[in-house]
């Protein structure tokens, strides 16, 4: 494992020393300016996500730090809309404020060095082939039927979710070949490592012999699983469900179904990826839904019911929403946003050429441009200009090359994430304050790693393993999408990407705690610490199937984001408000010439969401701009 790993990466067709490939704000540092040949974040390896130079003037300024540099005045300062926030919420409302207003002049300014907040996507081309990974946001993918504005949205970008779905993804590709799901029991959890191959129709007392786990936990292992047994009987649907709602699904496993509390580490991290805590912080009603085990036997009716969270009691009621995954996540929507908004920035016709068009950042933010994109431009003051209540603009004040700039808007739309509002808004009423304080956003990472080859995977007969007590919880093969002229790899002998998840949960806290401090953690690791990671986990799964780190690792995206998921009320810690009540409602409301849009605002982790919360608050500027 200390041995160094002899590859190259190749970025914009050039090749970069490895040394200089994954390290990365040595690279964030070397990448040309905005409008400067050679500017292209996708391809970047090493830190992406919130990545060196996105966060640091935001942490002065929450640290009450004064801002650094000098004010420079832009070539254009008066706007008609001022977007903080180059994220799908920020896009779509630029574009439902240009729909209402075709004359409009738009602003837009994102902190990152690449559109699309947390619908980002990864290149990596290796062997003459370009391969695309999400680095973010998953997919069209929602708890509820897409809303009519937001299905009218995707309608209008040319994106038919169950058309591509059916006509591109291809996804029973991998079980084609015979490859299964898998789980990996580490040694420092379970006492040997070992990686146990989930054959469809093997019995899991079976496929559970050569588990490193006690007789107890094999034997109760098998039963959650399979047994159809009433854990609560006597009790009527509508009864259980209201039980289950006020009970962890760590408690369930054990006092319900009264298995062994050996059980608890194998199914722990399940629910790191949906909710970003482990099992001991989200409720057994919250997991039912998912068809995790346990539920079987015990007669639930469908629909949703009370004390249930958003993403649970959208799921029960409605099944969830048309679904698609493009190769590169929600950034090809991100894509289309803004070819709608600045069409020579990113040339094509439809939602299949995106995929495959390359964007050219120097055409984002043209003067004279009626939507100008502004990236590595972080807002440090949102004011309006005289009282709230009489004010006839607003004003901003960022940090960009390390100077200040400020812009005026005659309405300025608050589209990055809510708890970084009460510094950029201190005159904000105390209430709304407190309430946008609350929405503490979930924290993730998307670590993408770039492989030669993927024979290890063929060899052990599996394409997706989670690995509960892992670093990274999760390894799965890129999924098959054909769209477009952009074709998936098919051969184990071509380039792939991997995917490996991980959420720096601390059990025993309460969510919001354990996001907080694992928003610390991510910000003060390393890449190297996250590079020997992955190149241990990696060697330990798929070592007995003929991988070598050394060898098939080509480079390694890690996609962290501290401020990832936005807050969703979790039953088990937090008050059944009234919904004039919730934070997310206190917080998202008006105030003067401000309005704010985001997903934090509709307390939804999801693209719908995002976009609804958009027309929400572009309705609220065109009644506040006449």
């Amino acid at each position: 494992m200390a041995r160094p790993i002899d590859r190259r990466d190749f970025l914009n067709g050039a090749a970069v020393s490895i040394g200089a490939a994954l390290t990365g704000p040595a690279l964030a540092g070397q990448l040309p300016a905005q409008d400067e040949a050679g500017y292209y974040p996708p391809t970047l390896t090493g830190l992406r996500g919130s990545h060196p130079g996105s966060f640091e003037a935001a942490h002065r300024l929450r640290d009450g730090q004064s801002p650094l540099g000098h004010t420079v005045e832009d070539d254009e300062a008066r706007f008609d809309l001022i977007v903080v926030g180059g994220g799908l919420s920020g896009l779509a409302a630029a574009a439902f404020y240009r729909a209402a207003k075709p004359q409009s002049r738009v602003l837009i300014l994102d902190n990152h060095d690449d559109f699309g907040g947390h619908a980002k996507r990864n290149e990596f081309t290796l062997d003459g082939r370009t391969q695309l990974i999400n680095g973010g946001t998953w997919g069209i993918d929602s708890p509820r039927p897409y809303s009519v504005v937001a299905g009218a949205l995707l309608e209008r970008l040319g994106v038919d979710p169950r058309e591509l779905d059916a006509r591109c993804a291809k996804k029973n590709f991998y079980s084609s070949l015979g490859l299964e799901r898998g789980v990996f029991f580490d040694r420092e959890t379970f006492g040997a490592d070992r990686l146990m191959v989930l054959t469809k129709g093997t019995p899991w007392t079976k496929l559970l012999n050569e588990a490193p786990l006690s007789p107890a936990a094999k034997a109760d292992i098998a039963r959650l699983y399979e047994s159809v047994v009433d854990y609560m009987p006597g009790l009527s649907s509508d009864e259980k469900k209201a039980r289950l709602a006020r009970m962890s699904y760590a408690d369930f496993l054990t006092k319900a179904a009264k298995a062994d509390p050996a059980v608890l580490p194998f199914f722990q991290s399940m629910t790191h990826e949906e909710w970003g805590v482990g099992i001991e912080a989200v409720g057994a009603l919250e997991v039912w839904p998912f068809d995790f085990p346990g539920f079987q036997g015990l007669g639930l009716g469908p629909g949703a019911a009370p004390h249930m969270g958003f993403t649970a009691a959208g799921y029960a009621a409605t099944g969830g929403s048309a679904h698609f995954h493009f190769p590169d996540g929600n950034a090809s929507i991100a894509r289309l946003l803004v070819r709608h908004l600045a069409p020579e920035a990113l040339p094509g016709a439809d939602a299949q050429d995106v995929v495959t068009a390359r964007a050219d950042y120097a055409k984002l933010d043209r003067p004279g441009a009626a939507v100008r994109i502004r990236l590595n431009a972080t807002a440090l003051q949102v004011r309006n200009i005289g009282e709230a209540n009489s004010a006839r603009e607003a004003e901003v004040t960022y940090a960009r090359a390390g100077n200040l700039h400020v812009a005026r808007g005659a309405v300025v739309a608050l589209a990055c994430w809510n708890m970084m509002i009460p510094y950029l808004c201190p005159d904000l009423p105390a209430r709304q304050r407190e309430a946008l304080s609350q929405l503490v956003k979930t924290p993730l990472v998307y670590t993408n790693v770039a492989l030669r080859n993927w024979r290890a995977f063929r060899s052990l007969g599996v394409s997706h393993i989670r690995a509960p007590g892992s670093y990274h919880a999760s390894v799965r093969l890129n999924p098959v999408v054909d769209i477009g002229d952009y074709r998936s790899v098919r051969s184990p002998d071509e380039p792939i990407w991997v995917q490996m998840a991980r959420t720096p949960c601390r059990p025993g806290l309460d969510p919001r705690a354990q996001f907080r401090a694992g928003q610390a953690e991510l910000l003060a690791t390393s890449f190297e610490t996250f590079e020997r990671a992955v190149r241990d986990q990696l060697a330990r799964v798929l070592g007995t199937g003929g991988f070598d780190p050394a060898l098939d690792i080509a480079a390694i995206t890690v996609n962290r984001w501290p401020h990832g998921y936005a807050y969703e009320y979790n039953p088990l810690f937090d008050p059944d408000w009234d919904e004039r009540d919730q934070p997310h409602v206190l917080g998202r409301a008006p105030f003067g010439r401000i309005v704010i849009a985001n997903s934090d605002s509709g307390a939804g982790a999801y693209t719908d969401v995002a976009i609804d919360q958009a027309w929400r608050a572009i309705s609220e500027a065109l009644t506040i701009v006449g």
